[in-house]
């Protein structure tokens, strides 16, 4: 192919590549900066270079690196942008020429590369090109000519990337006639040779149906049918890829399969259920074993060698097995009606899930009792498949579906002399409780009676399912569980507590947390001393002779207690002087790296307890303790310790809910540390390349936006919330005594009303306008130019605020920021853009619901708690726009169309019954 860039600049690219291929940081980081230089002066000649490398370098590595490079820069922006439009990219600044020569370049590599590996880059290249140059409004005709042609030739390698182009660009089809789409597709799907070339055209057609409107899809129909003919005859080593690209088809059209799912089933069911047990011992799995072993020529396979191929065997049933159930589960999630009117479909996938969920390492209980949980390797052999497949069934589904066929196997599993048995059956209630919490009350003094009696299981992994299972029904059925079966759980919870393994008693300390979170102070005071002797008894062992106490039992024991506290409030009292010494024994001896965790968690439980007992009991250990805090908070901080700011502004907060007005001195001990996070920016980075090993940072979180990876760091976000949340009790609790900060504070708020990254922040900073107008107005220190400033900021957040939520707790922070500083704070032009941005509210909420109520049936049902939850959202939001109006005119005029629009809301939401049928 003739060259398209002098030989000078292909010379120096060569070297640029080399360059950076080394191992060698400074020769690699200044050949960067030399690309950066290039592309900054002339970026159509060295893209085009570099195109050209990608087709005519001598290696594969060289060419391969090449079109990653290219695919890397094409969609960047260029060096030192100097332009008033930064999203432009390098691609935008090049020649409509040059365009059309590297589209030549890729598509003469795409047609001519020898190697499969390079080809596939090429491929990566030419979707990521086409996909930026169609949605620029330049199609790419002979891309979508030779794509096709390509699938008609005879190499296997040629074929598979044509259908790779059509997955990874689906509008390229987009504007052809249905009928001819389908037929290649089809004929790929089909193709009798390569299973490459079939799995290639199923992740095509995949990806057409996803990006198809509703009338072509109404016209593609059929090829669902040859898409699931591709199944039945795969190898397991391939039937897992293809099963999880069709798995993605399941969640953006579901309706597709509607016709297919009696078929399904009956596949999917033998995949999803494990292979059968050949039997309990080797002798009956194989009776008659050889005895001798005669000699052979070829040798025969070695037992070592039979057992490798079998375990490979195995773990591909495996993933098969996942792959299968992940599909149906998928299925089952994004359209529950259709699967719910097949028969067999529900009670298979729970069943599976059950058998999975049993499927634990029959040894290995001394290493699991000896392990901290904290960092249990053992635990990575648990079937979390299985149990989170059964969480989200049961999420879909509802209990009217699922209760009936999983308690037609747990009492059973709970009776199995098998401890894995017993264990799964508990873990199964626990995954299934939340998703059926409404079916499951009617029954609940029967789930109790199946549970409580296996907290005398001989096996302590049993006992400890247990603990478990009881925790997640006290957070799952909150309340209604601690009100009607206290007597029950906590005849199996308390002796728990003196377990003999540390483990389980950890763990039953745990469960007694989830609880307390649900129980009334009258139901649990009858048990407190009970529970209070025991944790301590847990907290203090290494004190008595011959026991010795695991750290993590300590650590789960004053949390738990801290718990006890907070819900058994002031009659806690009579415990405080066998406590609070221990803890503050901890905060002043506990600076080991070892005794972090220790630490902070004594700091949460002092805290916890301060505020339950009393300001007058508190007060004599109150200096103790804040000097324990603030010789903590100057002390250096190890790197390892990345939660002990968080855990000091709460602790702070708690003593400042304690002390109240007498916690004003230690102010400017608190504030600055609690204003610096207030004023966090929230850490956001953006990655080129879905590989980046930034990704997997602990402590941040991935979205794609735009086609980039955006990375943000969430414990950064989660203090700045905390901050602001410690800001409303410091106001609410000190009033008029916070006022040196009052100014400072609101320079903070105003902003954090648009933080966009944390619901957290923007609700916090509406609940602390009002309060600190108060704190303000008692102290002196609030301006008029500070009340109309923070009036217009949250009139401008009202304007746009399209969440239903934030917008109930903008005219929340309004109202009560008016009863603060009066009516007349309201000056004309502030008033005037509060009616205007009411206006636009009403008129974007009745929007929302004409489109909603124009929808079909069959679409409102798919979705009926979701809409239901959504317009329960926009009432409370008009609840609190008509109480500002009538605040501002109990004849409001407006007060008519907000009734109006509550009335366009969908009707089916006000029964109950039908919320009980589908739950």
């Amino acid at each position: 192919m003739e060259a398209v860039v002098p030989q000078e600049i292909t010379n120096e690219l060569t070297q640029i590549l080399a360059n950076l291929v080394l191992g060698d940081n400074k020769i690699r980081s200044n050949a960067e900066k030399v690309v950066n230089d290039r592309l900054a002066q002339t970026p159509d000649l060295y893209l085009l270079a570099l195109a050209q490398f990608a087709v005519a370098a001598d290696t594969e590595v060289m060419r391969s690196f090449s079109l990653v490079l290219l695919r890397r820069l094409l969609f960047r922006s260029p060096p030192q942008q100097h332009q008033k439009d930064s999203r432009l990219t390098l691609y935008d600044h090049m020649s409509t020429q040059a365009l059309t020569t590297l589209e030549r370049l890729l598509l003469h590599s795409l047609s001519h590369e020898p190697s499969d590996s390079v080809r596939r880059k090429t491929v990566d290249t030419v979707c990521d090109l086409a996909n930026n140059a169609m949605s620029r409004g330049r199609p790419w005709h002979a891309l979508q000519a030779q794509a096709f042609s390509m699938t008609q030739v005879a190499e296997t390698g040629f074929r598979e990337c044509a259908f790779r182009v059509f997955s990874g660009s689906p509008n390229l089809v987009m504007d052809l006639q249905t009928e001819a789409v389908l037929s290649v597709f089809q004929k790929g799907l089909q193709d009798a040779h390569s299973v490459d070339v079939r799995l290639a055209a199923l992740r095509a057609s995949v990806s057409y149906l996803t990006a198809s409107d509703i009338h072509q899809l109404s016209q593609s129909l059929s090829l669902l049918y040859p898409m699931l003919d591709t199944l039945p005859s795969l190898p397991n080593l391939h039937l897992k890829t293809f099963l999880s690209s069709l798995t993605s088809l399941c969640s953006s059209r579901p309706q597709l399969f509607a016709p297919h799912l009696p078929a399904l089933l009956s596949f999917l069911r033998a995949l999803i259920m494990p292979t059968a047990d050949p039997g309990p011992t080797p002798t009956v799995a194989k009776p008659f074993p050889a005895t001798s072993r005669s000699f052979s020529f070829p040798p025969e396979q070695t037992q070592s060698d039979e057992e490798n191929s079998e375990t490979a065997e195995d773990e591909d049933k495996e993933q098969v097995r996942r792959a299968a159930l992940e599909l149906m589960v998928s299925l089952s999630e994004a359209r529950p009606s259709m699967v719910r009117g097949i028969e067999g479909w529900t009670p298979a996938i729970v069943r599976a899930c059950l058998e999975g969920m049993a499927e634990l390492p029959e040894n290995g209980l001394e290493t699991w009792l000896e392990t901290d949980p904290c960092d249990d390797a053992i635990d990575e052999n648990y079937p979390y498949v299985y149990d989170q497949a059964l969480d989200r069934l049961a999420s879909a589904l509802g209990g009217k579906e699922i209760l009936p066929p999983a308690f037609q196997h747990i009492p059973s599993m709970l009776a199995n002399y098998d401890w894995r048995q017993r264990h799964a059956g508990l873990m199964a209630i626990a995954a299934i409780a939340e998703g059926t919490s409404k079916i499951m009350q009617i029954e609940l003094g029967k789930v109790v009676d199946l549970v409580t009696p296996m907290f005398k299981d001989g096996h302590p992994r049993v006992r400890y399912a247990a603990c478990q299972c009881l925790g997640q029904l006290c957070t799952d059925l909150e309340e209604v569980i601690q009100e009607k079966h206290h007597q029950q759980l906590f005849a199996a919870l308390i002796p728990t507590l003196e377990a003999s393994e540390h483990r389980v008693h950890a763990h039953a300390a745990a469960a007694l947390i989830n609880f307390c979170e649900g129980v009334e102070h009258d139901t649990l005071v009858p048990y407190l001393d009970l529970i209070v002797e025991r944790l301590l008894r847990m907290l203090n062992a290494n004190s008595e002779q011959g026991k010795q106490e695991k750290r993590y039992c300590q650590e789960q024991a004053i949390t738990s207690l801290a718990m006890v506290a907070d819900a058994s409030e002031t009659t806690f009292a009579k415990h405080y002087a066998s406590i609070m010494p221990l803890l503050l024994n901890v905060l002043r001896n506990a600076n080991s790296a070892d005794h972090q965790k220790l630490r902070l968690k004594a700091m949460e439980c002092a805290g916890l307890i301060a505020v339950a007992v009393g300001r007058d009991i508190f007060r004599p250990d109150s200096r103790t303790l804040i000097d324990a805090l603030i010789n903590i908070q100057n002390s250096p901080v190890e790197p390892s310790d990345t939660m002990l700011a968080t855990y000091l502004i709460a602790t702070w907060a708690k003593l400042c809910q304690a002390l109240g007005p007498e916690f004003e001195p230690y102010l400017p001990v608190v504030m600055p540390a609690l204003l610096n996070a207030a004023s966090a920016k929230a850490d956001v980075s953006i990655y080129e390349d879905d590989n980046d090993g930034n990704r997997e940072r602990e402590g941040w979180e991935t979205i794609s936006m735009d086609g980039q990876i955006v990375g943000i760091r969430t414990s950064t976000i989660d203090e700045k919330c905390q901050a602001f949340d410690t800001l409303v009790i410091y106001c609410s609790v000190l009033g008029g005594r916070f006022g040196p900060y009052l100014s400072q504070s609101l320079e903070l708020t105003l902003p954090a009303l648009q933080f966009y990254f944390h619901e957290g922040v923007r609700e916090a900073s509406c609940r602390l306008i009002p309060l600190l107008f108060s704190c303000g107005k008692h102290s002196g220190t609030l301006t008029p130019q500070m009340v109309q400033a923070s009036l217009h900021q949250i009139i401008r957040c009202l304007r746009t605020e399209t969440d239903p939520s934030f917008v109930a707790s903008l005219y929340r922070s309004i109202i009560d920021s008016l009863l603060v500083v009066g009516m007349g704070a309201l000056i004309p032009e502030l008033g005037d853009g509060l009616i205007d941005a009411t206006k636009a509210q009403l008129t974007a909420f009745a929007d929302k619901r004409k489109k909603r109520n124009g929808r079909p049936a069959s679409e409102i049902a798919e979705e009926r708690e979701d809409l239901a939850l959504l317009e329960e959202m926009e009432d409370f939001a008009l609840e609190d726009m008509e109480k500002l109006l009538r605040l501002l005119d109990p004849q409001h005029p407006l007060l008519i169309a907000v009734a109006s629009v509550r009335d366009l809301g969908l009707s089916q939401w006000e029964t109950e019954d039908d919320d009980d049928c589908e739950r």
